[in-house]
């Protein structure tokens, strides 16, 4: 199959993931009435490789969405999706190939398998050797805290322990992409702090390039190269950390430093608590 034209100029390095305009609507029934939702409204992003690039909005804001869009279990209604340099509608199987998932965090694990084994069936699932596998499985368990209890049934690890495994688990083929859906969403904050050091390490470890969606704006502050925030569908902002509460400052009299709350405030009208409460209704 012919390769898909560069999401990028000539010039400019092949991105890791690039969106090009992306709107994906959903037909929705209320009240015997057929309704379109649009969930994601002309996104055109690009990350580059070795970046860990969050994805922050309130619930409902699209962020789900879009990382379903990269990692091919939804089509985009219009607009394209590159992932390596491969086009997302046309390439979805080579895509996977390439990117490690965890949507489901904990969910997605097999609970009466050893953490071990659910590294194993990963692997198998990617026609890993089983020599390779084994090594994979010892030396992610390792990686992740987990070595002396990788022979434990998962239904007796503790919530922070599975996301660990499910975080081992998408690495078992060494991705160069790795797609997280709120990873520390529902942890105590010791396991959350745990999850964080995780990542940070398998970023700076590989320069693996992370994208991972989150609501935590001092998660996001803290852990992102970049920042692209999302609000009712649309990207609003995108930039480093730093650079958009520096535009915030630069526009506000406050003599308080800006925070991410602030920038939200600032570009959308209203705080991500309450952006979180209206989605909930």
């Amino acid at each position: 199959m012919a390769r898909a034209p560069r999401p990028s100029d000539d010039d400019l390095p092949l991105p890791a993931v690039a969106l090009a305009d992306v709107t994906r609507r959903f037909a929705s029934r209320r009240q015997a009435q057929q309704e379109e939702i649009v969930a994601l409204d002309r996104v055109s992003l690009r990350v580059e490789s070795g970046e860990l690039f969050g994805l922050l909005g309130p619930n409902g804001a699209g962020k789900t969405t879009l990382l379903r869009l990269i990692t091919t279990l939804l089509v985009a209604s219009a607009g394209r999706v590159w992932v390596c340099g491969l086009d997302a509608a046309r390439e979805p199987r080579e895509i996977r190939r390439r990117i490690g998932v965890v949507l489901g965090g904990e969910r997605s694990l097999y609970w009466r398998l050893t953490g071990r084994e659910n590294l194993m069936y990963a692997a198998a699932l990617h026609d890993l050797p089983g020599s390779v596998a084994r090594e994979r499985a010892a030396v992610l368990a390792a990686l992740v805290g987990l070595a002396d209890r990788a022979d434990d049934l998962v239904e007796r690890y503790s919530t922070g322990m599975r996301m660990r495994l499910a975080l081992a688990r998408a690495l078992v083929h060494d991705p160069a992409v790795l797609i997280l859906d709120e990873p520390t969403a529902g942890l105590d904050p010791q396991a959350g702090a745990d999850v964080r050091t995780l990542l940070l390490a398998l970023v700076h470890q590989r320069a693996r390039t992370t994208i991972m969606a989150t609501h935590n704006l001092d998660e996001a502050d803290r852990l992102c190269t970049r920042i692209g925030i999302l609000d009712r569908g649309r990207l609003v902002a995108c930039d480093t950390p730093d650079a958009l509460k520096t535009q915030v400052a630069q526009r506000s009299r406050s003599d308080t430093p800006p925070t991410l709350e602030t920038v939200f405030l600032s570009l959308t009208g209203r705080s991500l608590a309450a952006a979180d409460a209206v989605a909930s209704v």
